[in-house]
């Protein structure tokens, strides 16, 4: 933190005189400004957003300042201190980022420091180093140690070979059920540099129970509003997607291993002789195996993103209502975004962190 009044009086006056002065080059003006401003008080960042600058270009120009005095303004072919990392320094620096997944540009830029003797000031030219070396900010995926690939690519195999022999009287659909809790999402949004933007947030208490089903040939959802999830609430659910279906011979239903799609009442109902449900189970911890999963991704977007419901009334009337009835209306447009576009998540292809 800089603080203010390290000027002296004559510092002070000849500062604020060049940052008056009309014929001086602007660049040399704004600087001047900057450190009068610095010096009445003002933080680096408010300075910056004054004079639409970086803040850490601020914190630049009064260090040099404070090491070179008034004559350091007037330098401007002044090169960053990473130019003098040598091609070996910087192969050094890959390996150590690559190893190490630094968090932040301020701890790589405490191990130039500490290990080569340089201090970088600019986070933005920092980060345009780093991209130079072939680095980037990367957010890790979320992949369970479980994950079985030779189990994905049979089920992926079992499911095309079903799409490739279902006739026109068989059809296919996607089960899972989804807790929506009362309350709105925060999510990153556009607004003006100086707004401070906020939502207003519900009790998060209540909880929407949805046993739903879809159908990716023609958008068709199926979605019960249920006290609790169960053996019994699945049954239902398929009796209403076997009613739904008079015509078909065979309804393939494609669901994860959750207990209750195991249970023996629901085994005792498959096997009636006139039941049309024919159950595929996805292997355990592939939810990306599941479109529907996207479904409910979607569903947040465009009913919990940034939006507050003041009642459980209206939080649960807007998401069944998108998922009963926005999502078959506009399922041309919603398709490519609940997508059985399957690919297999080898565990062993990522940097597992621990």
């Amino acid at each position: 933190m800089i603080r203010g009044g390290f000027l002296t009086a004559e510092e002070r006056r000849d500062l604020t005189e060049l940052a008056r002065d009309g014929l001086a080059e602007h660049r040399l003006a704004r600087r001047a400004n900057a450190l009068v401003l610095l010096d009445r008080g003002m933080s680096c960042d408010e300075v910056g957003r004054v004079l639409l600058i970086d803040d850490d270009t601020i914190r630049t120009w009064h260090r040099r300042f404070q090491e070179a005095g008034v004559k350091s303004l007037k330098d401007f072919d002044y090169k960053g201190s990473a130019s003098s990392l040598t091609p070996a320094q910087q192969d050094a620096l890959k390996a150590w980022v690559t190893e190490a997944l630094p968090r932040t540009t301020h701890e790589i830029g405490a191990w130039i420091e500490r290990e080569f003797g340089v201090v970088y000031e600019s986070r933005g030219g920092l980060a345009a180093l780093l991209n130079r070396l072939g680095l980037a900010y990367r957010k890790p995926k979320a992949v369970s140690r479980k994950l079985n690939p030779v189990r994905q690519r049979a089920f992926i195999d079992d499911y095309e070979a079903v799409q490739r022999t279902m006739g026109d009287d068989e059809t296919a659909l996607f089960v899972d059920a989804v807790h929506p809790t009362h309350g709105v999402r925060p999510v990153g949004c556009w607004a003006a540099k100086d707004a401070k933007v906020a939502v207003d947030q519900a009790s998060g208490r209540d909880r929407l129970n949805i046993h739903g089903a879809i159908d990716l040939e023609t958008g068709a959802t199926f979605m019960r509003d249920e006290l609790t999830i169960n053996a019994a609430t699945l049954i239902a659910l398929l009796a209403m997607i076997e009613s739904h279906y008079p015509a078909k011979r065979v309804i393939h239903v494609f669901l994860d291993n959750a207990g209750y799609h195991h249970a023996k009442v629901v085994m005792a109902w498959l096997a009636r002789p006139t039941c049309r449900i024919r159950l595929h189970y996805i292997p355990p911890y592939c939810p990306h195996l599941n479109p529907i999963e996207r479904l409910w991704g979607l569903m947040h977007k465009h009913t919990t993103h940034n939006r507050c419901y003041p009642t459980f009334r209206e939080f649960c009337t807007a998401l069944l209502s998108f998922l009963r009835e926005d999502v078959p209306r506009n399922w041309r447009s919603l398709c490519d975004s609940v997508s059985d576009n399957f690919r297999v998540i080898d565990p062993d292809q990522f940097r597992v962190l621990t």
